[in-house]
């Protein structure tokens, strides 16, 4: 039976449509690699780019892509809203049709080695193919993005990379890693409230003793303030939730919701018992929907 992983692959550029393209084209250049979508957002200053495809064929693409941002993005001229330490940031590959995550896991550290090897940059592997604990959590790599990265591994201190020299460069670092599919999903609040947007954001977020599996940044967007979230088990946290709690605490704030948007892609039943009117998703689609894509893949 057909093996089929994917890779969300997020890109420190969101300006520069010619850049953007050529990394696009540079993880096409292989064969039977097909990719679902590529979002820029300009204030992130970050892009996301989903394909898919049959194990060995998604490594080679997901090499390419690699190779294609850090000639092409310098991490010293970047600014963005979003965290970040690398030109291609953060490359998770995710288990979808008869592979495991053992499978993904193999993928991550087989990549790891060889983007430290030939292409000189320090990668960490985080999530199911973590190699030193202190990388588990995303966060705790990027936590004062590339700045603060290239003083501690000068320096010696957490977090180290797992391959790959003990330096940052223009290109910055590649996080690494294997994990179960994930809902990116951010709400966007009727104010232009930066201080509001990063309260909520501290009351939802697991690390903060919030909602489990939640991740999320309050962040400054399109003039607008931004709940950004990552929702790491939308099983156990739904979307329908998240949305839900958000509108009371911006309720106590004496603001409502605007509007919300998904990035990416999301499993159908996310949005069972739901609709996307209801949770005010203005860029929904059937293109949004994951098995819409990979029924076509077939």
């Amino acid at each position: 039976m057909k093996q089929i992983v994917e890779c969300v692959a997020n890109f420190s550029e969101g300006r520069r449509k010619d850049v953007v393209a050529e990394i696009v084209a540079a993880i096409e250049s292989v064969n039977h690699i097909h990719v679902l979508g590529v979002e820029s957002d300009i204030d992130h200053h970050r892009s996301v780019v989903t394909f898919i495809g049959a194990p060995r064929d998604v490594l080679r693409a997901t090499f390419e892509g690699i190779r294609a941002a850090s000639a092409l993005i310098d991490l010293n001229a970047h600014c963005g809203q979003h965290p970040r330490i690398g030109a291609a940031d953060v490359v998770p590959f995710v288990p979808l049709r008869n592979v495991t995550m053992a499978d993904c896991v193999a993928l991550a550290r087989s990549l790891a080695q060889r983007v430290g090897q030939e292409l000189q940059l320090p990668v960490f592997l985080y999530r199911e193919a973590a190699m030193q604990e202190a990388n588990r959590d995303i966060a705790a790599i990027r936590r004062g993005g590339y700045e603060a990265l290239r003083h501690s591994i000068a320096t010696g201190k957490p977090p180290q990379p797992d391959f790959g020299p003990p330096r940052l460069g223009r290109a910055g670092g590649c996080i690494i890693g294997a994990r179960p599919l994930l809902i990116a999903f951010n709400v966007y609040l009727k104010t232009a409230d930066l201080n509001i947007a990063r309260r909520i954001a501290r009351t939802i977020r697991e690390s903060s003793g919030g909602m489990p599996h939640v991740m999320a940044l309050g962040l400054f967007v399109k003039g607008r303030a931004q709940v950004s979230m990552n929702l790491t088990n939308y099983q156990l946290t739904s979307m329908r939730a998240v949305f839900e709690r958000i509108g009371h605490l911006a309720a106590g704030e004496g603001i409502q919701i605007e509007e919300s948007e998904i990035i990416g892609l999301i499993p159908r039943d996310a949005l069972a018992g739901v609709t996307a009117p209801q949770l005010q998703i203005t860029n929904f689609g059937p293109e949004r929907i994951l098995e819409y894509h990979l029924d076509s893949a077939r």
